[in-house]
């Protein structure tokens, strides 16, 4: 025991073995110290996910910032689309106060549409918008009720198109303007008479393109149908009817522009209310900005009536990739 002490006082500084560590640091047949065991790498931090590590209002900027850039581009579109029409009121507006046009004959805009709103405030205006909007969309509404089915059993079965297409031919190039006084010494000069002649003007857009519709859909896809063994119901159903949507609601939506056009005519003959009327009775009383305010009041109705016809024809054709 002394001899072990007296070695340790002797041994030279730095002088150690592997027998003189502890257990989990001595590596046997080893005189030299172990090297330092070399620091752990530290990972390098993750970057934090979307979303986390930022704060409510750096998140809050951020949806601001792409809700406003969204209403900017909306605007823009808004704007390069309705350039053309900017332009038009912009020059109803500015020649007639230049004296480019009398405005005796064309007043400005703005006069017009005072002259709506004394209209509107008045009663008239929706008095007569509410009788041409119950004619038209009656007509309009049993032109669709008779036209498509029957377009349909005329493009889907040779029989019945051999029959009807040449009595179809011989009335579909007569005008329904021409018509108009046949309809007036048969059905009267009542409300029977506008409903029918709308009716007639809406029927042929819509039964045409339905014809064509049912006759131009691709034959493979009708071929592709049998082989799978889909009978004359279920093809129509599945097959038919689906591809020859989109060509209907072309003719529905030209359908759409008739209605309005054809009962203008129709109640500037002979109506005691309606747009036409109110057009035909402030000329002739020489009110120019109420009939520019009955013409204005027809262009914005048939403009909203065709986007909620394009809407309809959507909802019906979600199928199609556009």
């Amino acid at each position: 025991m002394t001899d072990a002490r007296a070695d340790e006082r002797t041994r030279p500084a730095g002088d150690v073995h592997w027998y003189d560590l502890p257990d989990d640091e001595a590596e046997p047949g080893s005189g030299e110290p172990a090297a330092p065991a070399r620091p752990v790498a530290q990972a390098d931090p993750v970057a934090p996910a979307v979303g986390e590590g930022r704060s409510p209002g750096a998140t809050g900027r951020r949806a601001d910032g792409v809700a406003r850039r969204r209403v900017g581009d909306a605007a823009r579109r808004v704007v390069r689309n309705s350039a053309a029409i900017l332009l038009l009121l912009a020059a109803w507006e500015a020649l007639p106060r230049l004296g480019v046009v009398d405005p005796v004959f064309v007043p400005p805009l703005s006069e017009s549409l005072a002259a709506g709103l004394d209209l509107l405030l008045a009663g008239q205006l929706p008095e007569h918008l509410e009788a041409s909007l119950v004619r038209s969309l009656s007509g309009f509404g049993l032109a669709i009720v008779l036209a498509i089915p029957l377009g349909l059993l005329i493009g889907w079965y040779k029989p019945v198109a051999d029959f009807l297409t040449p009595l179809l031919e011989v009335f579909r190039n007569t005008s329904a303007v021409a018509l108009l006084p046949v309809f007036t010494l048969i059905l009267g000069i009542g409300e029977t008479t506008k409903v029918t002649f709308v009716l007639y003007a809406c029927s042929w857009p819509i039964l045409l393109n339905t014809i064509s519709g049912v006759k131009t859909v691709e034959p493979l896809l009708i071929k592709s149908a049998r082989s799978m063994g889909l009978g004359p119901v279920r093809l129509f159903q599945k097959v038919i009817l689906p591809a020859a949507v989109p060509t209907i609601f072309t003719g529905v939506r030209l359908a759409g522009a008739y209605s309005i056009l054809v009962l203008l005519f129709a109640e500037m003959v002979g109506a005691k209310a309606g747009l036409g009327y109110l057009i035909l009775d402030a000329q002739s009383s020489f009110r120019i900005p109420d009939m520019y305010a009955g013409i204005i009041t027809i262009s914005v109705v048939g403009l909203l009536f065709n986007l909620l016809l394009i809407g309809v024809e959507r909802r019906f054709s979600t199928w199609r990739t556009t």
